[in-house]
């Protein structure tokens, strides 16, 4: 499996394509990522949220027609059983939890720079 760094030190460029058809939408992905079908504050539209976007489920079925390698991200937390589902983001192809790791330090480092600190 090619990590994300070797991509980007081998100067390949990443494509971002949109479309309303999941399996298109993984067929030639690096990496598919989700978030969360209802928000904070959005709670009282969650089951027709839910109804909405059950057919863009992250599950195994969609996975296994992206491209050997893929990725799986979330910027969690996950609904599990609702965009995503156990096996996906329980699977080695998941990073979702590299992902936020690295996010904290992304933060922390923001948080230096607002403040002047170098």
């Amino acid at each position: 499996m090619k990590s994300p760094i070797s991509y980007v030190q081998s100067g390949s460029y990443f494509l971002t394509s949109f479309t309303n058809d999941p399996s298109e939408a993984v067929e030639n992905a690096d990496a598919v990522y989700t978030d969360t079908w209802a928000s904070m504050g959005q709670e009282q539209e969650k089951e027709k949220r839910a109804e909405i976007f059950t057919p863009f489920q992250v599950n195994k079925s969609l996975m296994a027609k992206a491209k050997e390698g893929v990725f799986f991200m979330h910027c969690l937390p996950a609904h599990r059983g609702e965009e995503v589902t156990d096996d996906v983001i329980d699977s080695s192809q998941s990073i979702v939890y590299d992902q936020a790791e690295n996010r904290l330090h992304v933060q922390k480092v923001i948080m230096l720079s607002l403040l002047g600190k170098k």
